[in-house]
């Protein structure tokens, strides 16, 4: 029963940090959504946010109550593991390790997104909108490695760097 709840609790609190994040992201590289993503991602995480705001104001251009609210959502998601008689640290470093890893998936995903479109449909509607996402990912691999014909490997060496440093997260807290 416990596992069933977990996946619940889980797939929810995935949504909704993946949507902080993305807020959070947006504002911190001056990425302006389309109206359908921005409508999206403010109606699902405005009621955080706000309230987050006035305890957490933007500091240095950055919204650090929706990076806040991810975590906090991560902590509430990895809380039901107290019901296994976990102790709140473990918890705590827990849902430190998860919010990292959750942050190094939605980088995943974006470049994910981004190749699918450029085989797909490079003129989608969300297609410029998803690569300014990725440019400040891509941009300094561009420099280094170079184009093989018209193939630009950047972005599956920007996603084998993520998977080492998901690797690497989950060597600093033990392999939990």
């Amino acid at each position: 029963m416990l596992s069933i709840v977990t996946l619940i609790i889980d797939t929810v609190a995935s949504v909704l940090a993946g949507v902080l994040l993305l807020r959070f992201w947006m504002q911190a590289i001056r990425v302006r959504p389309p109206s359908s993503v921005a409508q999206f991602t403010f109606q699902l995480s405005d009621w955080l946010v706000r309230p987050l705001r006035r305890i957490v104001p933007g500091v240095g251009g950055y919204d650090w109550a929706s990076l806040l609210g991810a975590f906090l959502i991560v902590l509430l998601a990895t809380s039901v593991w107290m019901a296994t008689g976990l102790p709140f640290p473990t918890i705590l470093l827990m849902a430190l390790q998860r919010f990292l890893q959750w942050i190094i998936y939605g980088f995943m995903a974006l470049l994910i997104i981004e190749a699918v479109f450029s085989w797909i449909n490079p003129h989608a509607p969300l297609a410029p909108f998803v690569r300014a996402l990725n440019e400040p990912l891509l941009r300094p691999l561009r420099r280094v490695v170079p184009l093989v014909g018209s193939l630009d490997l950047s972005v599956l060496v920007a996603l084998i760097l993520l998977q080492v440093a998901q690797l690497l997260v989950g060597m600093m807290f033990g392999g939990r």
